[in-house]
C-alpha cells in the first residue's frame, strides 16, 4: 500500500534533506535511492542499472578498479589536486591540526571547542608580574629609552639578574621555566611600557638559540648554553633572514661548507650576509641559518645537506658585527651581521651531524608555535594601553562644555578599541594554553601574528585619532606617538602580513587542516589506491553534507544549528556552523576549480584567510565568555566583537561568490546566491547603541575598565604622563555629579549661563555645591588642565634632541585644540 503523491513527495524531500544534513555514508544514500526507484514501482532495468551502480559504489574491490583508478590518473593529468615542494611540506607538517580542523569540517564540534583548556595566571607568575615585572617598567619611561636609544645599563642588569633573558629555559638550566601564558603576560606588561622592552626580551624566549636547544640541541649543548642564556652571559640572535631571502626564508644563499682540518677533526666554512637581526649587533651567541654543502661527503649524508643551524659565536674570527639598522627610529638593536670564511666545529650544528639538514623543518616547527606566543602577547599590551589611555582622555578632555567622550564621533572609535581588546586577550589566552598543553597549531598562530598585528595597528590609528593634538606632540607626555612609529615593524617581521595572509593562512591550511586534501595529495604521490579511495569518497560525503548544511543554515539563519550553550550568545555558534558549512563548501569548490595554481590565487586565498581568521577569533571570544562565569558586565563586549567578527566574515564572503571561478557555477556565485547572501547577510556592524555601551565602559572607573585593562603597567605617581593622566581620569570622574548639579542650576536660571567650571563660586554661594564638592572640582580642573598639556621644548633643546624632558616651564604649554 503507496501513501499518495501529495504525501510521498513530501516525506521524500525531508528525508533527503534530514539525510543530506547529518551526512550519511554511501549505503545510506543507496538505500534511500532504491526507497525512490520503489514508491513510483520503476521499471525493471532502472532497477538493474541502479544496482549495478549501487554494487561497484559500496564494494571497495569493485570501486577502486573501475572509478577510484580512473579518477587518479585524471586529477594528475589535469593538476586537479596541490603539488608540494619540500619546503612547502615541511611547513605543512611543522605543528599540529588544532581547532582549526573544525572548520574545516563545515560542522565544528563545539563542545570540544569549549572543553579546550582556557588557563589562568598563578598566584606566582602573578608575583613575578607584580614584583620584578613592575620594578623593570619602574626603572625607565619608554621617552627615556627612546631619548638614551637604548635600555639604561641598570635596566640591562636587572633583566639579567631577575632571568628575563631565560623565562622559557628550565629551572634545571637555571632558567625560570615558565609556561607559554606565564612568558605571554610578562610580554603583556613589558609591551604596555615600551615597544623596546618586548623586542629585546622576546626575542631571547622566542625563535632563538634556547628555543631551537631546547627542542633538537644535544645534552653536551644544552648543558653549557642553557645556563650562560640564561643568566645573560650569552646573549642570543637568530639569523635567517638576508637580501635576496626575506618571506621566501627557503632561499637563502648563506653557505656553509664541510672539511676536514689540519687536525683530523671536521669543520664547517661559514660565508654568510644577514640582515634585520633582532639584537645583531650586541649578540654573543649567533643562531645561524645556512645550507650546508659536504664536497667530499664527510658526514655521509650526500654533498647537498641542505638547510641546516648551527651556533657561532659572535667572536669566531670573520663575524661582522660592525653596524645596526635603524626601524622607524625605534631603538632595538636590529642588525646586518656577515661572515667571511668563519670556520667552526662540525659539534656547533643544533643538536649535532644528526641534525644537519633538519634546520628548515626545525625553523618551522619552533616557528608554529612562537608566532602564536610573542606576537598576541606584546599586542595585547599595546591595545589595552590604548584602552586605558583613549578611554580616560575621552572623559577628561573637553570641547564645547563637554568631555569628548559623550560624542558620537569619539564614541565609535573608543567601542572599537574596547570591544577588539576583549577579543584580542581571549585569543591570546585560547592560543597560549593550547600550546601549554602540547599543541603546535600552526595555522592558528599565522592567524594570531597576521589578525593580532593587524588589529592592533586599527586600534593605536584609532588611539591617536582620539587623541588628536595630543597624540602628534612627541615628548614624555605622549603615551602613543612611540607605538604609533612601531606598529609597521611587527607587521613586517617573521613573515610579511601580505604573505602570512595570502599563502600561510589559508594556502597551508587548506592542505593542512583539510580533513581528507593532505591525505589525498600523499596518496597520489604514492600512487596508494587504497587509501585514496578511502579519502576520496569520504569527501565526497563532505561535499555533499556540507552542500546541504550550507543551504538549510543559509535559508534558517544557523538556527537549525545546535548550540552548546543557552542564553545571549547561542546565537552566534549556530552562527558559527552556518559559516563553517558555508567555507568549507567553498573551499572544495575552489579546489576542485583551481586545483594545483589555487595557492597562485592570492585575492581569493586572503579571502578565505579572513574568514578562516574570524571564525577562530569568534570561537575564542566565545570561550573567554564561558571560562570567566558568563559575566553580565560582559555582554556588551562580546555583542559588538561577535557582531563585527560575523561582518568580517560576510565581507569575505561576498568576495568569494564574485570571484570564484568555478565552471558551470560561477553566474550563480555571482548572481543569485551573492544577492541572496546580501539580503541575508550572516553579519552585520554593531549598532550606534551597543558601541555607546562598550565606549562608556572605557570611561568609567570601576572594576570593568580595570579588567578589561588588567596587568598593565600603570604607574601610580602623577609625575608619569598615565599615572598623571589616571589620577586626573579618577578625579574628573568624581567631579562629574558636581558638574551636573551646577549645569542644571545653569539652566533653570539659578545661576547665569557660563561654562560650570567658571561657576564654582557662585554655585557655592548659592547653596547648590557643598565647599567639599567646590574642593573637588578645583581639584579636578587643575588634574585636567595639567592632563591635557603637551610638551613643548627650547630650540636648544628640539635639536639637543637628547634631553630626556623638556624644560620645566615648557611642559605646560599652550593646548592643541
Amino acid at each position: 500500500m503507496f501513501f499518495p503523491a501529495s504525501i510521498t513527495i513530501p516525506i521524500l524531500v525531508l528525508l533527503l534533506l534530514v539525510l543530506g544534513y547529518i551526512g550519511v555514508p554511501l549505503w545510506a544514500w543507496s538505500l534511500y535511492f532504491a526507497l525512490i526507484l520503489g514508491v513510483p514501482q520503476a521499471p525493471f532495468w532502472s532497477w538493474i542499472l541502479f544496482g549495478a551502480i549501487a554494487v561497484v559504489l559500496n564494494l571497495p574491490i569493485l570501486r577502486r578498479a573501475t572509478v577510484t583508478v580512473p579518477v587518479m590518473k585524471g586529477i594528475k593529468t589535469l593538476n586537479l589536486l596541490p603539488t608540494i615542494s619540500d619546503t612547502e611540506k615541511a611547513a605543512i607538517e611543522a605543528g599540529t591540526v588544532w581547532v582549526d580542523g573544525e572548520f574545516f569540517s563545515g560542522a565544528p564540534n563545539f563542545q570540544r571547542m569549549n572543553s579546550e583548556p582556557y588557563a589562568a595566571i598563578t598566584p606566582d607568575i602573578q608575583a613575578f608580574l607584580e614584583g620584578p615585572v613592575e620594578q623593570v617598567c619602574r626603572m625607565a619611561t619608554d621617552w627615556e629609552i627612546h631619548c638614551r636609544k637604548d635600555l639604561p645599563p641598570d635596566v640591562w642588569d636587572y633583566l639579567k639578574q631577575e632571568r628575563f633573558f631565560g623565562m622559557m629555559i628550565p629551572k634545571e638550566y637555571g632558567g625560570l621555566g615558565f609556561s607559554n601564558l606565564a612568558y605571554s603576560s610578562v610580554m603583556v606588561k613589558l609591551a604596555s611600557r615600551s615597544f623596546i622592552h618586548t623586542a629585546t626580551v622576546g626575542v631571547t624566549n622566542s625563535l632563538g638559540p634556547a628555543k631551537l636547544l631546547l627542542n633538537y640541541g644535544t645534552q653536551a649543548q644544552k648543558d653549557y648554553y642553557l645556563p650562560r642564556l640564561a643568566k645573560g652571559e650569552e646573549i642570543p640572535c637568530f639569523a635567517l633572514t638576508e637580501p635576496n631571502a626575506g618571506s621566501d626564508a627557503a632561499s637563502i644563499t648563506s653557505e656553509g661548507v664541510v672539511f676536514q682540518g689540519d687536525d683530523g677533526k671536521l669543520h664547517i666554512r661559514l660565508n654568510f650576509r644577514k640582515r634585520y637581526i633582532t639584537l645583531g649587533a650586541i649578540a654573543t651567541l649567533i643562531g645561524l641559518a645556512f645550507k650546508l654543502r659536504d664536497p667530499e661527503n664527510l658526514l655521509g649524508k650526500g654533498e647537498n645537506v641542505g638547510i641546516t643551524c648551527a651556533l657561532i659565536p659572535a667572536n669566531t674570527p670573520g663575524v661582522i658585527q660592525a653596524k645596526r639598522h635603524d626601524p622607524m627610529g625605534v631603538p632595538f638593536y636590529n642588525s646586518p651581521l656577515e661572515g667571511r670564511d668563519v670556520v667552526v666545529s662540525i659539534d656547533q650544528i643544533i643538536g649535532g651531524v644528526e641534525q644537519a639538514g633538519q634546520g628548515w623543518k626545525m625553523l618551522m616547527q619552533t616557528l608554529a608555535a612562537g608566532r602564536g606566543i610573542s606576537f598576541p602577547a606584546s599586542c595585547t599590551g599595546v591595545a589595552k594601553l590604548v584602552a586605558r589611555v583613549t578611554g580616560a582622555h575621552a572623559l577628561v578632555r573637553r570641547q564645547f562644555g563637554l568631555s569628548i567622550g559623550r560624542f558620537e564621533g569619539i564614541e565609535e572609535p573608543l567601542a572599537r578599541i574596547g570591544a577588539l581588546t576583549y577579543l584580542l586577550d581571549a585569543a591570546r589566552i585560547y592560543t597560549c594554553s593550547a600550546v601549554d598543553r602540547g599543541e603546535k597549531p600552526s595555522v592558528v598562530s599565522a592567524i594570531a601574528k597576521y589578525e593580532f598585528t593587524e588589529l592592533t595597528r586599527k586600534l593605536v590609528n584609532d588611539g591617536m585619532d582620539i587623541l588628536g593634538g595630543s597624540g602628534i606632540c612627541k615628548g614624555p607626555r605622549n603615551l602613543l606617538a612611540n607605538i604609533y612609529t612601531a606598529i609597521p615593524i611587527p607587521i613586517t617581521v617573521e613573515g610579511a602580513n601580505i604573505l602570512t595572509r595570502t599563502m600561510m593562512i589559508f594556502g597551508q591550511g587548506a592542505i593542512r587542516c583539510h580533513p581528507y586534501i593532505y591525505q589525498e595529495v600523499e596518496a597520489l604521490n604514492q600512487g596508494d589506491v587504497s587509501t585514496f579511495d578511502r579519502a576520496l569518497w569520504n569527501h565526497i560525503g563532505l561535499v555533499v553534507r556540507n552542500s546541504f548544511r550550507s543551504v538549510l543554515l543559509s535559508l534558517s539563519r544557523g538556527l537549525l544549528a545546535r548550540s552548546p550553550v543557552s542564553g545571549p550568545t547561542a546565537r552566534y555558534y549556530r552562527k558559527l556552523a552556518w559559516a563553517s558549512a558555508t567555507f568549507a563548501l567553498l573551499t572544495d569548490l575552489a579546489i576542485i576549480a583551481l586545483g594545483g595554481s589555487l595557492k597562485r590565487r592570492e585575492k581569493l586565498t586572503g579571502r578565505f584567510a579572513d574568514a578562516l581568521s574570524w571564525m577562530y577569533l569568534g570561537i575564542a571570544t566565545l570561550r573567554r565568555y564561558e571560562a570567566e562565569g558568563r559575566r553580565p558586565e560582559d555582554i556588551p563586549l562580546v555583542h559588538w566583537s561577535m557582531q563585527y567578527a560575523f561582518t568580517q566574515i560576510q565581507q569575505a564572503f561576498e568576495g568569494i561568490f564574485s570571484n570564484l571561478p568555478v565552471p558551470g557555477l560561477a553566474p550563480l556565485l555571482r548572481g543569485p546566491i551573492l544577492a541572496w547572501w546580501r539580503l541575508n547577510p550572516i553579519g552585520t556592524l554593531p549598532s550606534d547603541e551597543l558601541g555607546s555601551l562598550v565606549a562608556q565602559r572605557l570611561q568609567t572607573p570601576g572594576e570593568g575598565r580595570d579588567r578589561l585593562t588588567a596587568d598593565i603597567y600603570i604607574p601610580s605617581h602623577p609625575d608619569e604622563a598615565l599615572g598623571r593622566l589616571e589620577q586626573a581620569f579618577r578625579l574628573s570622574a568624581q567631579a562629574e555629579a558636581v558638574f551636573k548639579a551646577i549645569k542644571t542650576a545653569s539652566r533653570t536660571g539659578q545661576l547665569p549661563p557660563a561654562k560650570p567650571e567658571r561657576l564654582v563660586d557662585a554655585a557655592l554661594a548659592a547653596g547648590i555645591i557643598t565647599e567639599e564638592a567646590a574642593h573637588l572640582i578645583r581639584e579636578a580642573e587643575v588634574a585636567r588642565n595639567d592632563a591635557i598639556q603637551v610638551d613643548a621644548f627650547t630650540p636648544e633643546e628640539y635639536h639637543q634632541g637628547s634631553q630626556v624632558t623638556p624644560s620645566p616651564n615648557s611642559a605646560l604649554s599652550a593646548l592643541i585644540l
